[in-house]
């Protein structure tokens, strides 16, 4: 009796993940900023949910805030969110690798624009206006008149163009919004008009463009002596160490406390460029923080005793959550796909570091750049036992690199390949591998196949599909020595070190726009983890693979394709390359289910903004 009621709440569980993408009709858009293509229209028709009336710009004594669309609410009290690990490395916005850090640097910094949680639109922020022409290389930027920093000092055309001819351009901190903006090679020209103009060229049309403008923007007069310091002293800034009111900001939180591996505290800010109906300074809420939780187990723990206030539930305990619900004080909301995807991936550089070391053993590289290897272990992964064990059925399984929520999924690849045994093996005999009489593996030079497989410890999802892929592989006679370490070491060995031989991981991703994974599929990507390429390394294309090639190629010419359809013929050929080579194994998608105290109001999720996307709004009811 109680299967068939998991069973049953599974099922409309995942129902209900389907009709949170095709629920509605848009009814209202907001001003959104756009190009003549088909494009956005087809963002539009994917994410249909009626935006609650307009922002609007009002000008009070002077100054142009941006107008809220929420009810009006009340100022005071707090929101306590968490996160998973040891906590952020840095708050520096333009130097953030993860996705903590970016998100602790995100509550304190904005950019030009942003997207509409409603639409998929993109929207402006502390722009008041973007002008394209009919070119559509020249994007003409209006700021808001009054905006300032945390300090008091205006904020002005001067800042922006610091930003992206110096930061961005120059290659400051993390180089992902870099990598992210360049067109053939060159990034866009950027030039102040006037105090609040400023003007972008990009040499020819470009599709991403209008959202890389949601890159923060830096406050020139803090940052521009740290930048002529050097790129060292640049990255070092602003680190979990400094002292908060060292911080000037343009966000609508500032930075109040940082205590290491307990939580961040973050307080309103009382400037922020935004008011709500009456004209109010938001946001309501006077505290927000993030609480630093080690493991998911903890989190739920913080939840249930009432500590935190919003949790990412797990499709482990989603039916006690949701059974629960009618008599807490919380409520669930299912989100649809995660617009992330899990991957199992192996360290195919070949390279030696400055010491002349290799930075993969030479034997296990053989192993790990044969594409029947990886295609081995892409087979006898169990991606449904997954989904079933590990998510409890509040899933998917995935084959490709784009997310199931993704306006550019390759639907021919979306089902993928069912698990297969016997078809692995004859691969791995094609390329000379064979199992010995206790079935244990060797290549065609009698090296048995032993390698260590890493995921972040703390997340106990990813160890549970780690333990799961060690059992599925050590079925081909593979010896996993399969162990979690902390975040931080483990994003270390990606990005750095390249001290690594397999791993699980999981990125980000926006449904909407694929050339955000650039930095991934680009051979000199900050995120080319699968074969991270850096120093001198870079300047070289020499031992690229001819698809690694391929997809240089693809993410060059797609980005200047402003139609829909043909566009698309790019991305999809590119999850073709991830299908056939399998840098990246991916693994299955989950749906997002979120629960949210029921004190908090003007909460609205959605699909694409997620349960808490307009913080500023949000309040507590008495």
């Amino acid at each position: 009796m109680f299967m068939n009621i998991i069973k049953n709440l599974i099922s409309f569980m995942v129902f209900l993940g389907i009709i949170a993408l095709i629920l509605t009709t848009v009814l209202h858009a907001d001003t959104p900023v756009t190009q003549e293509s088909s494009i956005e229209q087809v963002f539009t028709q994917k994410f249909k949910k009626a935006p609650p009336g307009e922002f609007e710009t009002v000008e009070i004594n002077g100054r142009e805030y941006r107008q809220s669309k929420g009810e009006i609410g009340q100022y005071g009290g707090e929101l306590r969110n968490s996160t998973i690990g040891e906590g952020p490395k840095t708050f520096n916005p333009w130097n953030a690798k993860d996705a903590t850090s970016s998100q602790m640097s995100e509550m304190m910094f904005d950019g030009l624009v942003g997207t509409d949680a409603y639409t998929g639109q993109v929207i402006p922020l502390m722009a008041k206006s973007i002008d394209i022409d009919k070119t559509g290389t020249i994007y003409t930027v209006k700021l808001r008149k009054g905006l300032k920093w945390s300090d008091g000092r205006p904020i002005t055309s001067e800042d922006v163009t610091f930003t992206w001819n110096t930061i961005i351009a120059q290659g400051y901190g993390n180089t992902s919004a870099r990598d992210n903006s360049l067109v053939n090679g060159k990034m866009p020209h950027v030039k102040a008009i006037d105090e609040l103009t400023v003007k972008f060229i990009t040499p020819k049309p470009f599709a991403p463009f209008l959202r890389q403008l949601s890159q923060n923007i830096a406050p020139k007069h803090i940052l521009k002596p740290v930048t002529q310091k050097g790129k060292e002293a640049f990255s070092a800034f602003w680190g979990v160490t400094t002292e908060p009111k060292e911080f000037v900001t343009s966000g609508m939180f500032r930075l109040a406390r940082y205590i290491p591996a307990q939580r961040v505290e973050f307080t309103r800010n009382p400037d922020y460029y935004m008011v709500d109906k009456k004209g109010q300074k938001l946001p309501y809420l006077d505290k927000y923080i993030f609480y630093i939780v080690g493991d998911i187990n903890n989190q739920v723990l913080k939840f249930e005793s009432g500590q935190l206030d919003v949790l990412s539930i797990s499709g482990s305990n989603v039916s006690r959550f949701k059974e629960l619900e009618e008599r807490s004080d919380y409520k669930v909301y299912n989100l649809g796909p995660n617009t992330g995807t899990m991957f199992l991936m192996f360290n195919l550089n070949t390279r030696k570091n400055d010491e002349g070391e290799y930075y993969v053993d030479p034997v296990k590289q053989q192993w790990f750049n044969d594409k029947n290897f990886r295609k081995a272990a892409s087979l006898v992964i169990d991606r449904k036992n997954a989904v079933l064990n590990i998510l409890r059925g509040v899933g998917a399984p995935l084959y490709t690199a784009e997310s199931l929520s993704s306006i550019f999924l390759n639907e021919k690849l979306k089902d993928g390949e069912p698990k297969n045994l016997e078809k692995a093996k004859e691969l791995l005999r094609k390329s000379g591998f064979s199992l010995d009489e206790n079935g244990m593996l060797f290549d065609k030079y009698r090296n048995p196949v032993e390698f260590n497989l890493s995921t972040n410890a703390g997340n106990t999802e990813r160890e549970s599909v780690g333990v799961m892929i060690k059992e599925d592989l050590e079925k081909l006679g593979m010896k996993v020595n399969f162990k979690p370490i902390e975040f931080n070491v483990l994003i270390g060995k990606l990005t750095d070190s390249l001290d690594w031989e397999a791993c699980i991981m999981g990125l980000t991703g926006s449904p909407l726009e694929p050339h955000s994974g650039r930095n991934v599929w680009s051979s000199t990507g900050a995120l080319h983890m699968f074969n991270q390429r850096k120093g001198k390394d870079l300047l070289t294309k020499a031992d690229l693979r001819d698809w690694e090639r391929e997809l240089d190629e693809i993410y060059e010419k797609g980005a200047t394709v402003l139609d829909f359809e043909q566009r698309k013929q790019y991305y999809d050929r590119y999850q073709e390359i991830v299908w056939e080579y399998n840098p990246l194994i991916y693994i299955y998608s989950n749906l997002r289910i979120i629960a949210v105290r029921n004190k908090f109001k003007n909460v609205a999720p959605t699909p694409l903004g997620g349960a808490l996307h307009n913080p500023e709004e949000i309040y507590v009811a008495d």
